[in-house]
């Protein structure tokens, strides 16, 4: 299993669809006894929340956002944990929208950069 995700910040390495999370969003985890949870904030996103479970190296959770233009969304997302060469951290997450159309996948990886 690789390291805790407690205290990381993680970034997208690619722009989603506009209004959505994007390379300018950062991700701050905590992880304590299978629970996992993050902040989030940045681009698009005013606000961001996320709470799951971990089980190994899989995350299943929940998200939801405020956007800059003042709606919200939710969905459910399910991630892989990766250990990275060089010691960080990579989720390949597998995401779909629950309050409106729309699905996809996504890289999350370690940055050095603090929480917003």
């Amino acid at each position: 299993m690789a390291r805790s995700l407690d205290g990381l910040v993680l970034a997208p390495v690619a722009d989603q669809a506009p209004g959505q999370v994007g390379t300018r969003t950062r991700f701050a985890y905590h992880e304590q006894d299978g629970a996992i949870w993050a902040e989030y904030a940045g681009g698009d996103v005013v606000r961001g929340h996320l709470v799951g479970t971990r089980e190994g190296d899989r995350l299943d959770f929940r998200y939801v956002q405020l956007k800059t233009d003042g709606t919200t969304s939710s969905g459910h997302c399910v991630s892989a944990v990766v250990e990275l060469p060089d010691g960080r951290v990579r989720l390949d997450e597998t995401w779909e929208w629950e309050s409106q159309a729309g699905s996809g996948t996504s890289v999350v990886e370690q940055v050095a950069e603090p929480a917003p």
